[in-house]
């Protein structure tokens, strides 16, 4: 056992915290024991899902015990249903004969079952109704537990059908972090947002996200993607938009950018990749169409593995125009393929990526078309934000140093106990913002 003066200390030394614990209770080098929990593991939920598997994966790999318990395993890593003692242990949970969104009695005991056998456990996101009757079972068992934001706290989320999800903060919500041993964020803007709406106090942890970064120590090259669309153009300029189809994500405002430099690029190719809805898909088509720009805009529908790699080293420019965005996995993805990337302070990791030569914009089409045309139009400062990204985001996100991060935030919330602990001024604060 490591030991240290019994003395507060500041965990997390790859974020910022606020957590702090006296660090002598709890051994530093036993491994752990973490069953986490989350709703649905669907690649078509995105950044949430792959943050996920990446951190449970690297717990894993690190000698810990990482169970990871859901409703829906549809998408889970073939891997995990092995067994084997090296992987994260898959667990199906049963649901409720009401509604799918509920776990079941006998999904509740198997859960009772893993918590028993647990140093803690990691709730994710706040809005899935199982975390409510999680949160009650763990704290009736006295079992420590930490929730993960993941970006749905931010203001911008918020305004989305407030009602419902003030009612929702009101019926369980406040409480479910109110009696977290730790509330974790993967930005210090996450953390500022959130705070509004939730009680934190103390026991906010800013780890980012833990991304497993090897599929691009070698990456495949273009070619891959220049076979599977024989449409893209080898010497065209190719602007690439990579994530969810979603109204948040600004590809409208994106469109209309590309719009307005036809004159200086006539022959610009824009790739829209990623899963979405039929209606808003062909809202967008329709919208491409108007600009004149629909015979040069592609949409792929959802890329995976390689051949989305190889469509990053396709990219002379990658641009998320986005309203919203939590980590935005995609970003750090671009950056270690060596695509220039164009994003706004929409993601809450702006200031971060600002740090590492990414150039953030107003979710405007002015903004955003000035900085398509200054990369475009300068191949030396392209290559020089290239080099600049690759580096940075491999000191960033080192996966050694975060994964220390996360153990840390995890014997923090064992040390600090299980709940209730709410102080006086979590208290009140949570009864301004009910009332």
């Amino acid at each position: 056992m490591v030991s240290r003066a019994a003395t507060p200390a500041t965990l997390a030394p790859a974020g910022f915290s606020n957590l702090r614990i006296d660090v002598s209770k709890t051994a530093t080098t036993k491994p752990l024991s973490c069953v986490h929990f989350i709703e649905a593991i669907r690649s078509e939920l995105g950044g949430v899902v792959s943050a996920v598997v990446d951190m449970c994966d690297a717990m894993s790999s690190r000698g810990h015990r990482v169970v990871v318990a859901t409703c829906d395993d549809a998408d889970a890593p073939a891997e995990w249903r092995s067994a084997a003692k090296d992987q994260p242990q898959l667990v199906r949970l049963s649901t409720s004969r009401l509604t799918k969104r509920l776990i079941g009695a006998a999904g509740h005991a198997h859960f009772a079952g893993l918590a028993a056998d647990a140093d803690v456990v990691h709730l994710h996101t706040p809005w899935s109704p199982g975390n409510y009757q999680l949160a009650r079972l763990l704290r009736r068992a006295r079992v420590p537990y930490l929730v993960s934001v993941h970006g749905m706290l931010d203001h911008y989320c918020m305004r989305t059908k407030p009602v419902k999800k003030h009612a929702l903060l009101r019926l369980g919500g406040r409480r479910l972090f109110r009696d977290a041993s730790v509330v974790h964020f993967t930005a210090e803007e996450e953390r500022l947002q959130a705070s509004h709406y939730i009680p934190v106090g103390d026991r906010g942890v800013v780890e980012p996200c833990l991304v497993d970064l090897s599929p691009y120590d070698r990456l495949p090259g273009p070619q891959l993607a220049f076979q599977t669309f024989p449409q893209f153009s080898p010497v065209a300029p190719k602007i690439l938009f990579l994530s969810r189809v979603h109204p948040k994500k600004g590809i409208d405002l994106l469109l209309r950018a590309v719009a307005s430099l036809q004159d200086r690029w006539p022959d610009f190719q824009l790739i829209i990749a990623g899963p979405g809805e039929d209606r808003y898909v062909a809202e967008l088509t329709r919208l491409a169409a108007e600009l004149k720009i629909g015979n040069q805009t592609f949409f792929l529908g959802m890329v995976r593995g390689e051949l989305k790699l190889s469509l990053y080293e396709t990219a002379d420019v990658f641009v998320l125009p986005t309203h919203q965005e939590n980590f935005g996995l995609v970003l750090p993805e671009a950056m270690a393929c060596g695509a220039p990337v164009v994003t706004t302070r929409g993601t809450d990791i702006w200031r971060e990526l600002q740090q590492g030569g990414v150039s953030i914009v107003e979710n405007a089409p002015q903004a955003i078309a000035a900085s398509i045309a200054e990369i475009l139009g300068n191949p030396a400062k392209a290559e020089a934000m290239r080099l600049q990204q690759q580096t940075f985001v491999r000191q960033w996100l080192d996966g050694d140093r975060l994964a220390a991060g996360y153990e840390a935030m995890y014997r923090g919330a064992i040390a600090r106990g299980p709940a209730p602990f709410a102080t006086v001024a979590d208290r009140t604060c949570d009864s301004k913002r009910t009332a």
